[in-house]
């Protein structure tokens, strides 16, 4: 749900920068189907009763659709921001890959969220000694706020790079994944008027 909130502050930063809404359209996004089905995969995962079924085969899915998300990440890095998204991503996914298709999460952040264990698998972990551990999710949103939860400092790279994204594309012209801007600014002076009248 981290997410959420940089979706949010991208759109009322754009908003402030004199960006507009429509700008979002315009953005061409590559291998979004892979985006979709890795997420979907990770809510399959997570959220019904598959959770229950999946064993030991968890962490190896979990790892599995990571890669194929940050792959389709990868893949739109020319978009002014999704290089940032893609650090982020891959900070995550080199964590969970060093703690054997589990992220770790930390006692005190989680306890800060009045939780202390985690029922049924899970991509979160509570490790005693985590690989990686600067990389794992040692941090933790205030309880008051909705859907809180402990988050890594890739989380906050990728919630950067989301923001970013969103304001490049609600500011100004689109470069797609393959560097093309999708709509070339307006020329803000006519070449005919800077040309000098003979004598």
């Amino acid at each position: 749900m981290f997410i959420l909130y940089s979706i949010v502050i991208g759109v009322a930063a754009g908003l402030l920068l004199g960006g507009r809404p429509a700008g979002l359209a315009d953005l061409r996004i590559r291998w979004p189907w892979a985006m979709a089905v890795g997420l979907a995969a990770q809510l399959l995962l997570f959220s019904t009763p598959l959770t229950d079924r999946v064993g030991d085969l968890g962490p190896v899915f979990y790892v599995a659709s990571t890669a194929f998300v940050v792959a389709a990440i990868v893949a739109n890095r020319r978009i002014t921001g999704m290089g940032v998204v893609a650090l982020g991503a891959m900070s995550n996914l080199v964590a969970i890959v060093a703690n054997r298709g589990f992220m770790p999460a930390d006692p005190g952040a989680m306890a800060s969220l009045g939780r202390t264990a985690i029922d049924g698998y899970s991509n979160s972990a509570l490790l005693p000694d985590p690989a990686l551990r600067p990389l794992t999710d040692i941090f933790a949103l205030p309880s008051w706020v909705p859907f809180a939860n402990v988050f890594s400092i890739g989380d906050v790279i990728i919630g950067l790079g989301v923001a970013i994204v969103i304001v490049a594309a609600m500011r100004g012209p689109t470069v797609d994944a393959n560097g093309s801007v999708a709509d070339p600014p307006e020329t803000l002076v006519d070449p005919a008027e800077t040309l000098v009248d003979p004598v």
